[in-house]
This record gives structure tokens, sequence and C-alpha cells, in this order.
């Protein structure tokens, strides 16, 4: 899979047009991390109890997109490169780096390349956020990918929506929340959304965009099959967006559940996973 794979270039150019939204946009709160040195993103913060200490680490965030959770990720000691498939994007991570620091060294390139454009067994941990995979139409190659960033014994820290909330379509006036869209892996749900999941009032230059799903335990075999052992895996009711809209709360922290019966629908899920196999 190459950034000429139809899905990837139609997805680019759907980010592409999100950046300048994101990056003027207070959910992202560029502005926070230029005045205060100490601020990190919510989702890093999120997970701080299940990150540990990361000081002294060789860390790549796959994905990165603006750079707000890989600047987090170099504000808590770890040496930090940051890849999305974004020009764009690189250039608004790279201004905020250079204004705010930490340094981060940033590159572009698809996520399926990321061992040539970064060569491999280079990192003690590969970090992914929420929101990464379902981009991806190859889970397994991904995993692979992971495998060969990684030096002997690093390991991969991930949070990502879970499959089952990227499944389900938006509650009904009843509250019903009802599968609508694969779980599993398929060639791709195609949708055009003109706006993105902050506020704007201009709609996307480039609505459409190709959504892919991957079930857990397409997930867990793709990371076993590529040498990894998981060794904690975390599922939540809660995620840094509104994902089925009024239907959902703010409980803080950036974060939201179901107003009605939360335990109904897992919403995200962190995991942690190490590089045993060579």
């Amino acid at each position: 899979m190459t950034a000429t794979d139809p899905s990837i270039t139609t997805n680019l150019k759907h980010w592409e047009s999100r950046v300048a939204h994101h990056a003027s946009s207070t959910e992202y709160g560029l502005e926070n991390f230029r005045s205060d040195p100490r601020h990190i993103s919510d989702v890093v913060r999120f997970d701080l109890p299940r990150l540990g200490d990361i000081t002294g680490l060789a860390v790549v965030h796959l994905q990165c997109h603006i750079g707000t959770d890989t600047l987090s990720l170099a504000r808590l000691g770890a040496n930090v490169t940051g890849l999305d498939f974004s020009p764009s994007a690189i250039d608004v991570a790279r201004q905020l780096s250079s204004a705010a620091g930490p340094s981060v060294h940033y590159v572009v390139s698809n996520v399926y390349d990321a061992v040539t454009a970064l060569g491999p067994s280079r990192f003690d941990l590969v970090y992914t956020g929420i929101g990464a995979l379902c981009w991806l139409p190859d889970i397994r190659r991904w995993a692979e990918v992971v495998a060969a960033l990684l030096k002997p014994g690093g390991e991969l820290f991930m949070r990502e929506g879970h499959p089952v909330i990227w499944s389900v379509d938006d509650p009904r006036d009843d509250g019903v929340v009802a599968i609508e869209y694969p779980y599993f892996e398929t060639a791709g749900v195609v949708t055009a959304n003109e706006f993105t999941y902050v506020d704007h009032t201009e709609p996307l230059t480039s609505p459409t965009l190709v959504h892919f799903n991957h079930g857990l335990g397409e997930i867990f075999n793709a990371l076993w099959d590529a040498g990894f052992t998981i060794t904690m895996f975390d599922e939540h009711d809660s995620i840094p967006w509104t994902a089925l809209g009024d239907a959902m709360v703010n409980i803080g922290g950036g974060e939201y559940r179901l107003v009605d019966r939360p335990e109904r629908v897992p919403m995200s899920y962190t995991l942690r996973a190490t590089l045993t196999v060579a």
C-alpha cells in the first residue's frame, strides 16, 4: 500500500482541507501550548497512568496531525519524531514546536511508508492516538510497519476509537443506538462530510473521505502475527469528541460519554504491546 492508493489520496485531500480549521480551533488549543510550557493535551493526559515514564525514550508518533499530542510527549521528556501524510498539518506542527518547544522532528510520509521515511529498528516506543486506524485500509500492513520501526523489546502504545463506535449510527430520536456500518475490515465506506469535528463555518473544500473499521480480533491477530505480546488493554466508556452528537455529555478532561446508559457502548480503548519477536 502506497501513497498512490486511491483511498489514501482521497483522505489526504480531505485532511488537507481540515488543517486550517483545526489549527485555529480552541478545541486543539494551540495557544495553550504557546503560553504554558507545561501544558499537555487532554488525550495524552488521559493515559498518563498507563503511559508511565517516557523520559529519554526514542518515540515516534504515527499520524500525528498538527502535533499537539506529539509535543505533549516531548514535554514528558521523550525524544519525539512525528509523522503524518499531510504537509499542511506538518507545517503547523513544526511551527508549534518551534514556538512552544521542546523540539520535535517532523516527517511528511504516508504511514505505510514510514520505515522507508524513518529507517528500521529506531524507536523504543511507537505512539498512535485517537482516530488513526480508521483511515487505514490494511491493519496487518500497519502492524508490520509498527514492528519494523521498533527496536527489539520496543513497545506500541495506542488509544483508539473502539470498533463498535465506528460501526454505530447517530442515535435515533428514541435514543436507540444501532449498528449501521461494518465492524470488520472491508474495502471502506465512502462518505462526504462538509464539516469536521471542531466548530467552523466554512465547509471543507474536499469533503469526501473513506473510513475503514477493524474489529478487535483483527487488530489483536495482526499484532500477534507481527511479533507483539499485548501487555495491557483497557476499554473506556468515553471518547474525546462528541462521537454520537447530542446524545453525549462533556464529563471533563476533554472526554464525552453517552448521557443515557453509557455502559451500553464501548467508546474507546487503550492498548500497550511489546515487540517480542524481531
